[in-house]
């Protein structure tokens, strides 16, 4: 594992660590109203617990998602199929738009060519994260995992 992916691994648990301390924290909050037994702290105390249910499910399809995505990216990684860093860069480290949008495009014409693929739908999600465009990236990645495991796949 590479040092960037070793830090973005801790970043992420050290956040859902974080996120779990303050669904219990919510959570002890909205006990406490229910406790208080009138109508308005009962109600209040049930929607105050709505928001932990919510942000746990969250963070429980983000952890799923982010496993699926590295599973599929090491698979690709043992074939020697992840797409190579070919992008120009700025002189502070960012990505050339201009660069990334040739590579989008290739990878475009790529899935378009072979919409069944799983591999070329991980290197497509790959291209429009570098495009900064993390909502089609986040759709080409679901695809790409759908595609991997048998599942139906949606339309992007």
């Amino acid at each position: 594992m590479s040092g960037a992916a070793a830090r973005a691994r801790v970043t992420y648990f050290a956040l859902a660590a974080v996120l779990v301390v303050y669904f219990v924290l919510v959570g002890s909050r909205g006990v406490l109203l229910i406790r208080q037994g009138t109508v308005l702290t009962v109600v209040f105390g049930v929607s105050v617990l709505v928001l932990p249910v919510i942000g746990a499910w969250f963070l429980w399809q983000t952890t799923r998602f982010a496993r699926a995505a590295n599973r599929l990216a090491a698979e690709l990684e043992s074939e020697g199929g992840l797409p190579v860093d070919e992008l120009v860069r700025t002189p502070s480290g960012r990505i050339d738009r201009d660069s990334a949008d040739a590579v989008f495009a290739r990878r475009k014409a790529e899935a378009e060519k072979a919409p069944d693929d799983w591999r070329v739908w991980f290197r497509l999600a790959v291209a429009y994260h570098d495009a900064r465009d993390t909502p089609r990236a986040r759709k080409a990645m679901q695809r790409a995992i759908a595609l991997h495991d048998g599942k139906p796949v949606r339309a992007l």
